[in-house]
C-alpha cells in the first residue's frame, strides 16, 4: 500500500505516548502514528532511560498526516483537548520531564501555527491556568520499543487504559465526532 506524496510530519508530546497515539491515530487524515523520544541529549535512548527523567526526552508520537484530509491546526485542536498543557513536567500521575507538554515544530509555519493556537486559547480562557507548553524545534526522533506500538488497542483491559485513556478516547469522540475515523 503506497502513501500519498504529499504527508506532512508533526510530533507532539503531551504526557504519556500510548495516551496521545491511542488518540491521534484515531483521527481521518492520519496515515501513522510512531510512539517515541524525541527533545533530548542522547541518541537512541531506551524507555529505561527516559523513564529515569536523565536524558532530557519527552515521550512523544510523531505524526505523518495528509494535510488535504486534516490540518495541523486541527490536530493541535485535538492535542490541546486531550491533554492538559498547564501542568509543568506532569500529565495525572505521570510526573518528570519525560511527560512535558511539547511542539516540537518541523517549520516556521508549524511553529507560527502552534503559536497562534496557544493565543487564540488564551484569549478564549479555555483553561484556567496558563499553558506552559513548550515549542521546540524539531532535531531528532528514536522511536520506542515496539511493546510500545499500538499499547492502547493491544492493552485495552489494562487498568491503565481503562482510567486513563479510555476518558480521553471518550473525550475525542465528544468533542471531534466529525475528524475520528
Amino acid at each position: 500500500m503506497s502513501q500519498p506524496e504529499n504527508l506532512e510530519t508533526a510530533t507532539l508530546a503531551g504526557g504519556c505516548f500510548w495516551c496521545t497515539e491511542a488518540i491521534i491515530q484515531r483521527l481521518r487524515g492520519v496515515v501513522s502514528v510512531e510512539p517515541g523520544y524525541s527533545g533530548g541529549d542522547i541518541d537512541n535512548p531506551t524507555y529505561e532511560q527516559v523513564s529515569s527523567g536523565k536524558t532530557g526526552h519527552a515521550e512523544a508520537i510523531q505524526i505523518k498526516f495528509d494535510p488535504s484530509l486534516i490540518s495541523f491546526e486541527k490536530i493541535l485542536d485535538v492535542f490541546f483537548t486531550t491533554h492538559d498543557p498547564t501542568t509543568l513536567n506532569r500529565q495525572g500521575a505521570d510526573i518528570g520531564t519525560q511527560y512535558r507538554s511539547a511542539i516540537f515544530y518541523h517549520s516556521d509555519n508549524q511553529k507560527k501555527m502552534s503559536e497562534k493556537v496557544i493565543q487564540n486559547l488564551e484569549k478564549e480562557h479555555k483553561f484556567s491556568n496558563p499553558i506552559i507548553t513548550k515549542l521546540e524545534p524539531f532535531k531528532k526522533f528514536y522511536k520506542a520499543e515496539n511493546y510500545h506500538k499500538d499499547y492502547y488497542d493491544s492493552n485495552r483491559s489494562a487498568p491503565y487504559c481503562q482510567l486513563v485513556i479510555d476518558p480521553k478516547i471518550q473525550k475525542l469522540q465528544r468533542e471531534f465526532q466529525k475528524d475520528i475515523i
